[in-house]
């Protein structure tokens, strides 16, 4: 079997709270394979973000290991995973998190730019096209609905190309309509550049489109629920 891309052992997550640490994740492992679609799925506080956050580097695991492309992402300082991300990941939020002051194209040339493509607007321009939005290219977000602007959230997640796809909840702020099409979207464009998607969602028939199935309760994997795979 191939090294997996996403590896993660015996991992925990505490926070400190107002009544002391409060673990939130508990020992969990789990591989995910190259191109394989992963679906995080749970009741609100199961720790599926949480998950999500581990997984990008995001947020530091308290004990366990974290690799992604054979890279040992808790070794990993600050700048180190900052440059990780922009070099083999897209991140995909429920809230857009477009800078407000920029235009769509400026939007998803500005990660090609730092990453220091020298055809970042030319691409930008294409995933732009690719998300239906080319006559968009010059609107600000407060000018486009909230499908459209998830749809320039997407389009900067996928510009570089990324190895590893993490979407939490992309389609939370949607509509039924357009929250269908972003997961159109999601699922066609990571397949068209072969990469490894996980999805946490509290929708059933998004998860269900995933090659596999994870269940978290209370920040562990349910093993009652791994049939649903």
């Amino acid at each position: 079997m191939p090294d997996p891309v996403l590896s993660l052992q015996d991992v925990t997550l505490s926070l400190r709270g107002n009544a002391g640490d409060v673990e939130i994740l508990h020992g969990i492992s789990l591989n995910v394979a190259k191109g394989e679609s992963l679906g995080l799925i749970g009741p609100s506080g199961s720790g599926k973000s949480s998950l999500l956050m581990i997984m990008g580097g995001l947020e530091r695991a308290t004990r366990g290991t974290v690799s992604a492309l054979g890279q040992d992402l808790t070794s990993m300082n600050e700048d180190g995973l900052a440059r990780f991300r922009r070099d083999h990941m897209g991140v995909v939020f429920q809230s857009f998190h477009l800078i407000p002051t920029m235009t769509a194209l400026e939007n998803v040339a500005t990660p090609l730019e730092l990453a220091g493509h020298p055809d970042a607007f030319a691409r930008a321009a294409q995933e732009l096209e690719a998300v239906g939005l080319a006559h968009r290219a010059d609107h600000y977000p407060a000018q486009m609905s909230g499908g459209e602007q998830q749809r320039v959230a997407l389009a900067r997640a996928l510009a570089p190309r990324p190895d590893i796809l993490l979407a939490d909840e992309p389609t939370g702020n949607l509509d039924g309509v357009n929250g269908q099409a972003i997961m159109d979207l999601i699922f066609g464009l990571s397949e068209k550049h072969d990469a490894t998607l996980v999805l946490v969602t509290h929708a059933p028939e998004l998860a269900a489109r995933c090659d596999s199935i994870i269940r978290l309760n209370d920040g562990l994997v349910d093993t009652n629920q791994q049939a649903a795979e």
